[in-house]
């Protein structure tokens, strides 16, 4: 049988806290267990936010914990022409389309759906649908706004990806030693965006040509991320890709039952080791002694 893979795939935008560090130790812990190989991919996708410091100082605090990662970490913003290779296909589908409408233009619109009596769906984070207003433009008009408007983003058309796929659309959810088969259902997030103007490719995207290329077998994340599983099978279907098995694990939270974040300025792992928190000290408090 071929080699398990498992991956750990942080983003060096900010300090990682200990839901990150929860989630690469449960990984770590997994892939041992099977004797698996364990990957660190650096998710730099963002160059503005993703900075050299931030990856030095999230390597240093992976390293304190005691994360040992079995190849060089893969770099996302060392492959943009994979990515735009990858888009390309997907453009040759059909699959995709450019993207204009700013949020107030996106909620004048709902606003005026809902004004007339009609409900309008929100995706399984609480944001609203994208309209899509330019789903059915014709080529000549999407190469027209891709080169007269200042910003667009492109949007892949869930609705037609869907049907591209002709069989059940699923994946192998792994819970302790049980696993279950879970129904996807990628309409439910919409027309989600796969690249920007000015950002080559979208976290969808990248994740799921990463997982390919690099042989991925196993991926273990957090339930934040359960729902969006739908949309990551889907382009496995499309990129005719085999589907890894999945563990959502727990978040790890804080005193108020809120995930920890980064953007919430929750106490970090760096802040953790400079008020005299010792590593087994955080061992213990994640569950792994």
């Amino acid at each position: 049988m071929n080699q398990p893979i498992f991956r750990f795939a942080p983003s060096p935008n900010g300090h990682l806290h200990l839901g990150h560090a929860y989630s690469a130790l449960l990984n770590q812990k997994m892939a041992r267990e099977v004797g698996g190989k364990l990957l660190l991919r650096i998710e730099d996708i963002d160059t503005t936010r993703c900075t050299p410091e931030l990856e030095a100082q999230m390597l240093r605090d992976l390293e304190w914990i005691g994360f040992e990662w079995d190849e060089k970490p893969r770099r996302q913003s060392e492959h943009f022409d994979e990515y735009a290779d990858v888009l390309k296909k997907l453009a040759d589908l059909d699959l995709i389309y450019p993207s204009i409408l700013s949020r107030g233009e996106i909620k004048k619109i709902i606003q005026a759906k809902k004004d007339s009596g009609r409900d309008w769906p929100d995706d399984p984070d609480g944001s609203p649908l994208y309209p899509g207003i330019e789903r059915g433009f014709h080529n000549a008009k999407r190469l027209e706004l891709i080169t007269s408007v200042k910003d667009y983003a492109l949007r892949l058309n869930t609705r037609s990806a869907r049907e591209s796929i002709l069989t059940t659309l699923n994946w192998a959810e792994k819970n302790n030693t049980q696993d279950k088969t879970i129904d996807a259902n990628p309409l439910q997030w919409g027309d989600v965006i796969i690249a920007r103007k000015d950002f080559p490719a979208s976290y969808f995207l990248c994740c799921t040509h990463d997982d390919i290329i690099q042989g991925v077998t196993h991926v273990v994340r957090g339930k934040d991320l359960y729902h969006s599983t739908s949309i990551y099978v889907m382009l496995l279907e499309i990129f005719g890709a085999k589907k890894p098995l999945f563990h959502h694990h727990k978040l790890i939270l804080d005193h108020n039952g809120e995930k920890l974040s980064k953007s919430k300025k929750h106490k970090s792992l760096k802040e953790l080791r400079s008020s005299g928190i010792t590593k087994n000290e955080i061992l213990d408090r994640l569950g792994f002694t």
